[in-house]
């Protein structure tokens, strides 16, 4: 038997993968966050699957209806918003399950940055102007960044940034960036990406306190901070360009 944590994309019901809804139809029980995954997502289970709420459940009970679905010999769906590679809290969970003899697999998601930049309409490397991009979040009393992450250490590097689990803390943002990017640098915000009340905010980085509190928006948003979300002239990518195709045709006359 196997558990699958399962991407489930960053909020609209269709953006699961293929892979990840064709092991939910097969999966005897599943196990997902309801406060994040929509209910939508549920109707690929199969009709009689033993459906768990974790919203409200510590780590070790989460782990105790694993073992004992693994045990009863069903394949079990663990489902996370997103993607699991990133702040899924999937880490403890595969620590705990491989003391228990439990396989597992990761299945991929959608990640809440690549939805927000759809929303915004924005590719997030672009020629001449950035090609990095550092996902990253902000210290909390529940998680504290380790040492060498600090935000205003890596803003030393100037890249784009993503900040996520960080809405509530744009005064700490935009004290920790602005000595490195400036207060005029472009900020995009996109709450609840893909979903019916999603909302997108784009401001200077000093508006990015009071743009937030008018839009009440405090969690379940990604923050882009840089130079791309505001670039107008830029070369074309060497991808596409005349100079490839010749090369390219060149390349196969002469094989």
């Amino acid at each position: 038997m196997t558990v699958y944590f399962i991407g489930a994309g960053p909020g609209a019901a269709d953006l699961i993968t293929l892979r990840g809804a064709t092991l939910l139809s097969q999966c005897s029980t599943c196990l997902y966050a309801g406060s994040l995954v929509p209910a939508e997502m549920l109707e690929h289970c199969p009709p009689d699957a033993t459906l768990i709420n974790t919203a409200k459940m510590p780590l070790s009970q989460i782990i105790e209806h694993i073992v004992s679905a693994d045990r009863s010999g069903h394949d079990v769906a663990r489902l996370h918003s997103g993607d699991p590679s990133l702040y899924s809290a999937v880490a403890e969970q595969v620590r705990l399950l491989e003391q228990h003899g439990v396989a597992y697999q990761i299945v991929p998601g959608v990640p809440a940055f690549s939805a927000a930049a759809a929303a915004l309409g924005q590719e997030l490397t672009v020629p001449g102007v950035g090609q990095s991009l550092l996902i990253t979040r902000v210290s909390t009393l529940s998680t504290d960044m380790p040492k060498g992450e600090q935000l205003a250490e890596l803003a030393r590097t100037g890249v784009t940034m993503a900040l996520h689990l960080a809405a509530h803390q744009a005064d700490q943002i935009t004290d920790a960036l602005g000595p490195h990017y400036g207060l005029d640098c472009p900020v995009a915000v996109v709450a609840y990406a893909s979903r019916d009340n999603q909302q997108i905010i784009r401001c200077a980085l000093r508006e990015l306190p009071g743009r937030l509190a008018q839009a009440d928006i405090r969690r379940t948003a990604v923050i882009f901070v840089g130079k791309v979300l505001a670039a107008e002239h830029f070369p074309d990518s060497y991808l596409y360009s005349s100079a490839r195709m010749t090369k390219l045709r060149d390349d196969d006359v002469s094989s």
